[in-house]
């Protein structure tokens, strides 16, 4: 290996000392394609960048011109208990607090199930059981999330109104949507959470290992407070997730805007309404398809306060297992 390394050294002096320009023009070439990738990564951002202010511009734009509207008014807005655009009542708590209940729901059953699917791929697993595992889940993410609505309404609701009575649950309720939803999440929480535990140093483990712990004290003590960022950052982009979802919600758990804590009756979220708002030949100057603008703006600002929180805990812990 050595003495090929030094034939390959003696083959590029004597190129240089033959051709002495032919190292000035290489580093230029050089120069000229590092400029070339700078240039588009920098495009990258500023593109990235320029795209989400667009996105606030116009949902403010449009949510602006909502309040405007002599029958709206912001604190209305916020803490009305009726969703009802036909006749011009927009309150958002009821879509809110659906949106909240589903994404609770699904995050009760996302959670513990990816916590518990991460940790048996990262520490107890083989790697032939993980090569199988892990690929079979990221498979479950990339299912329509229409068919997980089908599933849904066709499997989860009648299984439900089996275990609890047909006039205990409605054939469209928020629990068979949030249980479908933490299905849909599951795989997305499980597969990032490997990952963050995977990247744990080995020599954390084999401390542990040294004290007399045994694998599951190491992994519950040891590797999971070490990963916390990582997995705060799961946790997060799993809500986020939630909160956007609709097919599964719209086919599940209902139109109706409910303002209520019982999780077997039918509600709509933030989202459905949004879609059903928009949907058809709508008039842009009216109030009821401005609302939908004004929904989006509310959504948007909670996704982005979830993000905010996940950056600050993400970069905690992260200062404190560096």
């Amino acid at each position: 290996m050595d003495g090929a390394l030094s034939s390959w050294k003696v083959d590029m002096q004597q190129i240089v000392l033959k051709y002495p320009r032919s190292k000035e023009g290489l580093q230029r070439r050089f120069r000229w394609g590092e400029t070339v990738v700078q240039g588009l990564l920098f495009f990258s951002g500023i593109f990235s960048i320029f795209t989400t202010i667009g996105i606030v511009y116009e949902l403010g734009k449009e949510a602006l011109l909502f309040f405007r509207e002599p029958a709206v008014t912001l604190w209305a807005f916020l803490t009305g208990t009726e969703w009802q655009p036909h006749i011009e009542k927009f309150g958002i708590l009821p879509l809110f607090g659906s949106t909240l209940m589903t994404s609770l729901i699904a995050m009760s059953i996302a959670i513990p199930l990816g916590m518990g699917v991460a940790i048996y791929m990262s520490e107890y697993a083989s790697t032939k059981v993980r090569n199988i595992l892990k690929p079979t889940l990221e498979m479950l993410a990339g299912i329509p999330t229409i068919v997980y609505g089908y599933f849904a309404l066709t499997f989860m609701t009648p299984l439900l109104r089996n275990i609890f009575g047909r006039d205990t649950v409605d054939i469209y309720n928020m629990t068979s949507a949030g249980l479908v939803m933490g299905i849909l999440i599951l795989p997305l929480i499980a597969s990032m959470t490997e990952d963050a535990l995977s990247a744990v140093p080995r020599s954390l483990r084999e401390a542990g290992y040294g004290l007399g712990g045994t694998k599951l004290e190491v992994a519950l003590k040891i590797v999971v407070p070490a990963a916390i960022s990582g997995i705060s950052a799961a946790i997060i982009v799993g809500i986020s997730r939630a909160i956007g979802e609709t097919m599964i919600v719209v086919m599940a758990a209902g139109l109706a805007a409910n303002l209520t804590a019982n999780p077997f009756e039918a509600v709509t979220t933030v989202t459905v309404q949004i879609v059903t708002l928009l949907v058809g030949d709508q008039e842009f100057d009216s109030a009821k398809t401005l609302a939908a603008f004004a929904l989006g703006l509310v959504l948007f600002v909670v996704t982005l306060g979830l993000n905010v929180v996940g950056l600050k805990v993400v970069r905690k812990y992260r200062e404190q297992y560096d």
